[in-house]
C-alpha cells in the first residue's frame, strides 16, 4: 500500500522518465555530449535536468495504455526519433571538419598517420583530429551547447510528447542536409587544398623536366611543409567555415523541431 503522501509519486516518476528520453537521445547523437569520454552518469543527469525543466510547467501526457503496448511503443519511438534528429543535425555540421581533415591529410601525405579520435573511438588522420579539436572549441565558444539545449526545450512546445514524429518535409530536409556534408568539408579544406593541388602540379612538372629526380623523396617533404605553413595562414578562414557548418547544423535542428 502506498502512503497518502506518495500517492502521485509513481506517476510523477514515470513522467520524468519519459521526459528524459528525448534529451537523452539528442545528447547521445550530438557532438561533445555523445563522446565516449563523457560518462553515462553525466548524460543521464543532463537528460533528467533538461527533461524535467522542459515538462515542469505542462507535464508530459502519458499514453492511455501501459508502456508495454502499441501506444506506449509509438510514444517512446517518437521521442527517440525527435531526439536523435536534433542531435544528428548538429553532428552533421560538426563532422564537416573530419571530412576536411581527411582530405587535407591525404593531400599533404599524412594519410598514413592516424590518431585515436576521442569523439568516435576510431582512428582518424592527424589533420582531422586537429580540426575536430578546433570545431569543439568553436562550438563551445559560440555557445552551441546552450543553443542545442534551448532547441531541445523548445521542441516540447512544437512537438509535444505523444505527437512527436517530425513531418516528412523535415525528414527530407535532414536527408538533404546530410548529403551536403562532403560539400561543407571540401569548402573548409578549399583554401589549403587548392594551394596543395598547385604544388603537386609544380612537382609533376619538375618530375617531367628532371626524370632522374626522386619525386617521393622531394615531393613529400615539400607537400608536408607547405601544408603546415598554409594551415597556419588559412586558419582564420577555415575556422569561419567550420563555424558556418555548425551554424547550419543548429539551424537544421530548429527545422526538425518546427516539424
Amino acid at each position: 500500500m502506498i502512503a497518502p503522501a506518495f500517492a502521485g509519486a509513481e506517476d510523477q516518476l514515470w513522467q520524468w522518465a519519459m521526459a528524459m528520453i528525448r534529451p537523452g537521445a539528442a545528447l547521445i547523437a550530438a557532438p561533445i555530449f555523445g563522446a565516449a569520454q563523457v560518462p553515462l552518469q553525466v548524460r543521464i543527469i543532463l537528460a533528467m535536468m533538461i527533461g524535467i525543466a522542459a515538462t515542469g510547467a505542462g507535464g508530459a501526457i502519458m499514453p492511455a495504455d501501459t508502456l508495454v503496448s502499441f501506444t506506449g511503443f509509438i510514444f517512446i519511438a517518437g521521442e527517440i526519433v525527435v531526439g536523435i534528429s536534433i542531435g544528428f543535425a548538429l553532428q552533421i555540421g560538426y563532422s564537416a571538419a573530419f571530412v576536411a581533415g581527411e582530405t587535407l591529410s591525404n593531400a599533404m601525405g599524412l594519410g598514413f598517420a592516424s590518431l585515436n579520435d576521442p569523439q568516435s573511438g576510431a582512428s582518424t588522420p592527424v589533420i582531422g583530429q586537429f580540426l575536430s579539436i578546433v570545431a569543439t572549441l568553436l562550438l563551445l565558444a559560440m555557445d552551441g551547447h546552450l543553443m542545442l539545449i534551448s532547441i531541445i526545450v523548445d521542441s516540447y512546445h512544437t512537438l509535444p510528447p505523444g505527437h512527436a514524429f517530425p513531418g516528412f518535409a523535415a525528414i527530407r530536409d535532414l536527408v538533404d542536409f546530410g548529403a551536403s556534408l562532403f560539400a561543407m568539408g571540401l569548402l573548409i579544406a578549399m583554401p589549403v587544398g587548392a594551394a596543395l593541388i598547385l604544388i603537386q602540379l609544380v612537382m609533376a612538372m619538375l618530375a617531367r623536366s628532371a626524370p632522374a629526380m626522386n619525386l617521393f623523396a622531394v615531393g613529400l617533404p615539400v607537400a608536408l611543409l607547405s601544408g603546415l605553413v598554409l594551415l597556419a595562414m588559412a586558419a582564420p578562414v577555415m575556422a569561419n567555415a567550420v563555424m558556418h557548418a555548425m551554424s547550419d547544423g543548429l539551424e537544421q535542428s530548429q527545422i526538425v523541431v518546427r516539424g
